[in-house]
């Protein structure tokens, strides 16, 4: 019995150590109380901005005038509809909360007497989903002695709206269509004047982040609102898309770049709500009033149904966050550009996971697991048009998100750059499916091995199947928090663990370098041409799809993720393509299934 209890008290003992609220710090917000654990310790939910709510809605965010109460909060993300894909699931037409200006900083436990390099993560989601409390970098914060900053940011028609109701009336910053874009700016002066009370150096601030995270990170640089704010970048699997504001509103004819407007969105609340005189004179008043008062779940039911998937425009070229040139011509001039050392890259397989999603490349076989387990085996019915899909689609990001951002940046006289690749694809092959097909070096797959917490992010169904351990992802883990956490340090992300040098960026007549992130026989500096013009002179001659096929391909390469130039491209492709044929075609086969 004796022993039992003293079993049970060293228990008690351990937990206590493991996890215990000690660390108070008073910032400018309020105080803070920290939760120790093992290697680090974790402040979350710290308010940087005031709650954008009532007056606040679709306004510049508001630096806290006075100390507020800080507690860990349940609901404390922003709105967004419900999804398992990097996301929350729920029912409804969205989870979350307008109050959702928060941040969490993980600050290592080791003994170190001097200021500590900071990394701001940035989430992705396409601008629309996501949360900072899906990622945990505490094993990079602790191995590195870094400062993780996790944010919050506000999403899809909160965080980025453009409508005479609003703009029309607001002055300065208010004035602006990229509230989400503001949000972020103000956590970095946040960060700036209290991260020196987590013994974080505000001079050495480095931001980073995937997906639209990483898009935001290009959007920084391209902005003088947060000048001065951040002294390295990473993009990661980002891109330069910005709509004009003329666009944004579109409220005379369609756009290829806004199918869905906030013109539709607002006519569809007015219809509703039965204002007169709409598209008035005076019905901007009304429509203001409204949209500053009107329940949040009204219009986020109105704004969330509609036919298709298409999202409103997001980031804009308002003048006042992104210059009116845009994002992608803005990033080849010195006057707009942050001039900082910079990372961009993508992953090898960007699409796989959506492809795979897609009933026209894959098959359900509930025969073999279905009558015990109800999970299917997964078979392609055509690898070599799935294989051609993803090369071509993720060779066209690459282009998009890397070569194009960063050539801009070598333009405008930065001369600190470097670019990879994500390679690493050793998955299970699996009895249900052969994952390394399946999904190989896919989008966001890479941030489990940069985090070094494993599961795949947002949750993602068999993420432990997927992702068994190995020493070609312990290595390719560990590679990756160094080049990350060098660079956060010195602005060079150095070399790998077998000596490979990371270079800088160097593109000369379309031959670019760039560092392929792989396992160890595999990771190397590489050069080759990849340019549109290229890809279209390979698709011609590519076998393994068909005519119908390759005219898809191209309308997705010149119109998914980034601007809209299908039409300035499609010239030199030599056979016919009609875009409405390619656009039903995918509207057809591009259905999604559940696994």
């Amino acid at each position: 019995m004796m022993k039992l209890f003293s079993i049970l008290l060293i228990n008690i003992f351990m937990i206590n150590t493991l996890i215990a609220s000690t660390d108070v710090i008073s910032t400018s917000s309020g105080i803070v109380k920290g939760t120790k654990k093992i290697n680090v310790t974790i402040y979350e939910d710290i308010p940087y901005a005031k709650p954008p709510v009532g007056f606040l809605r679709w306004k510049a965010p508001r630096e806290i005038s006075a100390p507020v109460e800080i507690f860990p909060k349940e609901n404390n993300f922003c709105i967004q509809r419900p999804s398992n894909l990097g996301g929350v699931d729920g029912d409804g037409f969205f989870v979350g909360s307008e109050d959702c200006l928060y941040l969490d900083i993980t600050v290592p436990n080791n003994e170190i007497n001097q200021k500590l390099p900071v990394m701001l993560w940035i989430h992705g989601g396409g601008n629309t989903s996501g949360l900072k409390d899906l990622y945990d970098f505490s094993k990079m914060a602790h191995r590195h002695d870094v400062i993780i900053v996790r944010i919050n940011y506000r999403l899809g028609p909160l965080g980025w709206f453009t409508h005479p109701a609003i703009q029309s009336f607001q002055q300065g910053e208010d004035k602006t269509s990229n509230f989400g874009t503001l949000d972020i700016i103000m956590a970095l002066k946040w960060v700036n004047n209290n991260i020196s009370k987590f013994g974080g150096d505000s001079n050495n601030v480095t931001i980073f982040g995937e997906s639209a995270g990483g898009h935001n990170v290009l959007s920084l640089l391209a902005s003088k609102k947060a000048k001065g704010l951040f002294h390295k970048a990473i993009s990661m699997s980002g891109y330069t898309t910005s709509i004009s504001i003329e666009d944004a509103y579109n409220p005379v004819e369609k756009s290829s770049t806004s199918r869905y407007s906030s013109s539709k969105v607002i006519e569809k609340l007015v219809k509703k709500y039965g204002l007169a005189n709409y598209p008035g004179k005076n019905s901007n008043e009304q429509i203001r009033e409204l949209l500053l008062t009107i329940p949040i779940e009204d219009f986020f039911e109105i704004y969330a149904k509609r036919a298709s998937y298409d999202e409103i425009p997001l980031t804009t070229a308002d003048g006042i966050v992104i210059p009116k040139i845009g994002l992608k011509k803005a990033l080849t001039k010195k006057e707009h550009v942050n001039i900082v050392p910079t990372i961009a890259g993508s992953n090898r397989d960007e699409v796989k996971l959506w492809l795979a999603t897609a009933t026209y490349f894959v098959d359900l076989d509930y025969s073999l697991l279905g009558s015990i387990l109800r999970i299917p085996k997964v078979d392609l019915s055509n690898e070599e048009s799935f294989e051609a899909f993803n090369y071509y689609r993720s060779s066209a990001w690459k282009i998009r998100g890397v070569d194009v951002p960063l050539k801009s940046l070598s333009e405008a006289g930065n001369n600190s750059l470097y670019a990879y690749r994500y390679d690493w694809d050793d998955h299970r092959r699996h009895v249900i499916a052969d994952f390394k097909k399946l999904i190989g070096a896919a989008h966001a797959t890479e941030i489990p091995l940069l985090t070094g917490n494993m599961d795949l992010v947002g949750g993602y169904p068999l993420s432990d199947i997927i992702y068994p351990p190995s020493i070609s992802k312990r290595y390719t883990s560990k590679n990756m928090m160094k080049f990350w956490t060098n660079f956060a340090k010195n602005g060079s992300p150095g070399k790998s663990s077998n000596a490979v040098i990371w270079e800088k960026y160097q593109n000369i007549n379309d031959i670019s370098n760039y560092l392929v992130i792989d396992k160890k026989k595999k990771l190397m500096m590489v050069k080759n041409r990849t340019t549109f013009q290229s890809l279209i002179d390979e698709l011609i001659i590519d076998n393994r799809v068909n005519d119908s096929e390759k005219c898809v391909i191209l309308l997705q390469m010149f119109t998914y993720v980034g601007e809209d130039i299908y039409e300035e491209n499609i010239k030199n492709y030599p056979n016919k393509c009609n875009r409405g044929d390619s656009e039903k075609f995918l509207l057809n086969n591009a259905s999604f299934i559940e696994y």
